[in-house]
């Protein structure tokens, strides 16, 4: 039984981290040994809440993965920074009621391992354009916020990429404002992440 549960998570791992997979347990970097069982030992004994059937080779790996040892740069360190970061890549191309358009630059620092955009920076890039989007049909006398952010992948937007980001409200009443996102790959057109955010209204101060 452990055995069978233990070649699931092996399975499991492979599918969802193929890159570091390969590189930690089958040994594909010459540079690197697999990891010892004694290694794996010790990962287990700093967690002692990971369960004991789980396969010692993939337990180093996914303590490797999820370990972070480079320093945030003090540029990072404030609040906010990383909307700085995603601001950095994106230029404003039309800005309409209702409507703003933005050409993204897809850059190393909001890359994934794979090569394409990070899910994350995709997510974030939408949250910056909807918020935007709705401002232009809320008054500034109500402050905004995010209260729900769907987004699909379709696919990749690689390194240097140049993406057309287009924002659109799709509905706002006194309380909510709706605003579908689309990213197309400038050169081709071609449609690689969707999003729809919700953004709620607080109501004006009466005093």
């Amino acid at each position: 039984m452990s055995c069978h549960y233990s070649n699931n998570i092996n399975s499991s791992v492979k599918r969802i981290f193929p890159r570091v997979w390969a590189t930690e347990v089958h040994g594909m970097d010459k540079n690197r040994q697999q990891p010892s069982s004694a290694s794996a030992s010790s990962v287990a004994d700093d967690h002692p809440s990971i369960s004991k059937d789980i396969n010692a080779e993939a337990l180093a790996m996914l303590d490797k993965f999820f370990k972070f040892s480079t320093p945030i740069p003090p540029n990072l360190s404030h609040p906010d920074a990383y909307s700085d970061l995603f601001r950095s890549c994106l230029k404003v191309q039309s800005i309409e009621r209702g409507k703003i358009s933005c050409l993204l630059t897809v850059k190393l620092p909001i890359l994934n391992i794979y090569g394409g955009m990070h899910g994350g920076a995709v997510a974030c890039v939408a949250e910056l354009v909807s918020h935007a989007c709705a401002r232009t049909v809320v008054g500034k006398d109500k402050e905004i916020f995010l209260g729900e952010l769907s987004t699909s992948y379709l696919s990749a937007a690689p390194n240097k990429a140049n993406v057309i980001v287009d924002g659109s409200v799709v509905r706002s009443g006194r309380n909510l404002t709706v605003v579908a996102v689309e990213f197309k790959i400038e050169e081709s057109g071609k449609l690689v992440y969707t999003s729809r955010a919700t953004i709620y209204h607080l109501p004006t101060a009466r005093l």
